[in-house]
C-alpha cells in the first residue's frame, strides 16, 4: 500500500487516469485487507491484536520502561498503528472519489483535505517503519522481513 501511496503523492499527477487507478487499487487493497481481518490467518484477525485502551496504555508503559512484551502477532500500538493507517487510506480513498463528484467538484477543502490525508498517511507509515526497525532491534529479529513474510518465530 504504501508503495501505491508515495506513487499517487510523489510521481503522479492529481486527477489523472493514472492516479485515480491507484487509489481505487489502494481502497481495493483495503477491501481485502478488511474481509482477511475478520476471516485470515489468526494473527491477521482483528480479534487477535485490537486491544482496549487499557492494554495499549498498559503496553505503552512498558515500552517506555523498556520491559515491553513481545507478542507473535501485532502488539497493541502497532494494531493502533495499522487501524488508523487503514481508517486514512479510506477516507483519502472516499475524498478523492468524492472530487470527481458533480456535486464536488473543484472544490478547494475536498482538495485539501485530501491532500492532507494522504500526507498524513505518508508521516504515518514511516513512523511505522520506524518503529518497526526499532522493535526488530529491541527484540533481536527482523520483524520487517515478518512483515513480508507474514511468518515470525514463535
Amino acid at each position: 500500500m504504501v508503495t501505491g501511496c508515495v506513487l499517487n503523492l510523489f510521481v503522479l499527477d492529481d486527477g489523472k487516469s493514472a492516479h485515480r487507478y491507484v487509489g481505487y487499487t489502494l481502497a481495493a487493497a483495503l477491501a481485502v485487507r478488511l474481509v482477511w481481518g475478520f476471516a485470515g490467518t489468526r494473527h491477521a484477525r482483528f480479534s487477535d491484536f485490537v486491544a482496549g485502551p487499557r492494554t495499549t496504555a498498559a503496553y505503552l508503559s512498558a515500552l517506555v520502561r523498556g520491559e515491553e512484551p513481545r507478542y507473535i502477532g501485532h502488539n497493541p500500538a502497532a494494531a493502533v498503528m495499522m487501524l488508523t493507517l487503514m481508517a486514512l487510506v479510506a477516507a483519502t480513498a472516499t475524498t478523492g472519489w468524492m472530487s470527481g463528484l458533480d456535486a464536488f467538484w473543484g472544490e478547494e477543502w475536498l482538495e485539501e483535505l485530501h491532500g492532507a490525508l494522504a500526507n498524513g498517511i505518508m508521516v504515518l507509515a514511516g513512523l511505522h517503519a520506524i518503529a518497526a526497525l526499532f522493535e526488530s532491534w529491541r527484540h533481536r529479529e527482523n520483524l520487517v522481513w515478518s512483515m513480508v513474510t507474514g511468518r515470525k518465530r514463535a
